[in-house]
């Protein structure tokens, strides 16, 4: 079984891809390294976000297998996404944010990576946050 770096390692990974296609072949990688792992966009001011944002880590984590449909594991999820989107609150209160969820997830780990581009424009501050957890 893999250690939580790995998976961690993974997510940041997947957040950090261009396009499409870039994840799709990134996320066949790590099937075969026994890490299972999804991306999704995210944009919209940042207060207005933060549900949406965990909503669609675990919508994309179901959609592609990560995790079941159980309150354990939709949790650990919520968790780890809530406890990224927190890391960056300083930064973006008032502003736009836009970026990608990176999830990933290998036994019992799983993580998520927020990619954020903040501002407005092209005046965009980078930061990444990151979420850990156990199931």
């Amino acid at each position: 079984m893999l250690n939580s770096r790995e998976v961690v390692e993974a997510a940041i990974r997947v957040a950090l891809t261009k396009d499409r296609e870039e994840e799709k072949q990134l996320c066949a990688k790590y099937r075969q390294q026994d890490i299972s792992a999804a991306g999704v966009d995210f944009g919209g001011e940042y207060i207005t976000s933060i549900t949406k944002i965990i909503e669609r880590a675990i919508v994309a984590a179901k959609r592609e297998g990560l995790i079941s449909e159980s309150h354990t594991e939709e949790g650990a999820v919520a968790g780890a996404a809530r406890e990224a989107v927190s890391q960056i609150m300083t930064k973006a209160i008032g502003l736009n944010v836009g970026g990608k969820i990176g999830i990933a997830r290998s036994g019992p780990h799983v993580s998520v990576c927020l990619f954020f581009g903040i501002g407005m424009l092209h005046l965009n501050e980078m930061a990444i946050g990151l979420g850990h957890r156990v199931i």
